[in-house]
């Protein structure tokens, strides 16, 4: 068998360390980057999707790091992407994997030739064949733009391309957004801006990064799963409200629904700077005009600088078959890694747990390569296993984009275990 794995991130890495412990070595790994690290490799350069200057994880090392291979004991609970880098670097070295990597090298098209192969074409000219096609090169790289009406005439631009603050010193500057990268960038705006100003169209929970006795949540989570969901739902409300309060007493939206029925938000300094002048919470915009933006309880502010966090489409700019395109639709992948239709392809790291993907990455990496060399079989009814988990994301999530990748950390990596055979290859 002659494997592909396209991306040299964190899910690309541990998908080429279990695919040579099932035995496999005909391996080749295509990375547009000169090393391995994927979004992690920080660099000013817009073009690149990268982490910025001051970007830390927001799940706990404890729950980040692969399963047999832990970060070192003098690493801080949240990481730096330096720490991080190096954290990437060391793994794939440690486990032989760097040297199956072609960096600098973009797919620029990968087709289904004969129904049984994979064709890939390369930024070079280049043409190669493979058995099989494994996809972990992220999705963070097609931003999303909301819809507002009139036009801004100030500087309007995505997350994506925002690497430091530098450049909006003195400004005021709007961030549209309820996600992590959205409240981490006003975090480190707030500090240098002139007017620093956060909207959001509706409430969220925001969570500092140390709870009850000083635990991570992903810690004290954990260690509460032993409760009926039913009933640990609002034990963990109870708990957010008596760490921090309201939501409405840092002057944002109140939220409709639990904690854990949306993305987390992790941002101890957000609350911070909300409460002390320094974040000025507004709500969704209604319109723009030229640099004045109108708000929908009728207020109106200029900016400088409007940067919408407002998060990926899901696509993948080398495949053409239009129902691998994600950017609006349910994720019709079983277990987020298996397509019904194209049987020796996989795609590894496309889930946004509440927790971090790299360990889930790892153990689907495993489930992958057992595939491929056969001690692995797709279930008959894989249609209506996909569809029934699609089901439960809208049944536990609230109705958004953002949640069609959602998975709960700890049921599945459970499931994804479940999965393997007892006879698996491939050790973790």
């Amino acid at each position: 068998m002659r494997v592909c794995v396209i991306g040299a991130g964190p899910s690309g890495i541990t998908a080429v360390k279990h695919l040579l412990q099932v035995g496999l070595t005909d391996i080749v790994g295509y990375d547009a980057n000169a090393e391995v690290g994927g979004n992690w490799i920080f660099t000013p350069d817009p073009a690149h999707s990268s982490v910025y200057e001051t970007s830390h994880i927001i799940s706990s090392k404890n729950w980040s790091q692969y399963h047999d291979y832990p970060m070192p004991d003098h690493y801080p609970d949240y990481p730096s992407h330096r720490l991080l880098l190096k954290y990437f670097r060391d793994y794939a070295d440690h486990f032989g994997v760097t040297q199956y990597y072609q960096f600098n090298t973009r797919v620029e098209k990968a087709e289904q030739v004969d129904g049984e192969k994979w064709e890939l074409t390369l930024d070079s000219g280049d043409v190669e064949v493979f058995d099989y096609l494994v996809v972990a090169s992220g999705h963070h790289w097609n931003p999303r733009y909301p819809d507002f009406e009139g036009e801004f005439t100030g500087e309007y631009m995505h997350s994506h391309f925002y690497k430091t603050h530098l450049p909006f010193k003195d400004k005021r500057v709007l961030v549209v957004g309820a996600g992590n990268s959205a409240c981490d960038i006003i975090v480190d705006i707030a500090r240098h801006a002139q007017l620093a100003s956060l909207s959001w169209r509706r409430g969220y929970w925001v969570v500092p990064k140390h709870m009850l006795w000083g635990l991570t949540p992903d810690n004290l989570h954990a260690r509460l799963r032993w409760i009926p969901e039913i009933i640990l739902k609002r034990v963990e409300r109870f708990a957010l409200k008596l760490v921090v309060g309201s939501m409405e007493s840092y002057g944002l939206p109140k939220p409709d629904h639990y904690p854990t029925e949306s993305h987390p938000i992790l941002n101890t300094q957000l609350l911070y700077h909300l409460r002390h002048g320094n974040i000025h919470p507004r709500k969704n915009i209604a319109r723009f005009d030229g640099k004045t933006v109108h708000f929908e309880d009728g207020t109106a502010e200029e900016y400088d600088t409007v940067i919408t966090a407002t998060g990926y489409k899901i696509t993948f700019p080398f495949f053409d078959y239009p129902e691998l395109d994600y950017s609006e639709g349910d994720v019709d992948l079983y277990l987020k890694i298996f397509h019904p239709r194209f049987k020796n392809m996989a795609v590894i790291g496309l889930t946004q747990p509440q927790g971090c993907i790299w360990p889930l990455s790892d153990t689907q990496a495993q489930l992958v390569a057992n595939h491929v060399i056969g001690t692995y079989t797709l279930p008959e009814d894989i249609e209506k296993r996909i569809e029934k988990e699609i089901d439960l994301i809208k049944e536990k999530y609230i109705d958004s984009v953002r949640h069609n990748t959602e998975v709960d950390y700890h049921r599945y990596l459970k499931k994804l275990r479940k999965e393997l055979p007892r006879n698996a290859v491939s050790w973790q």
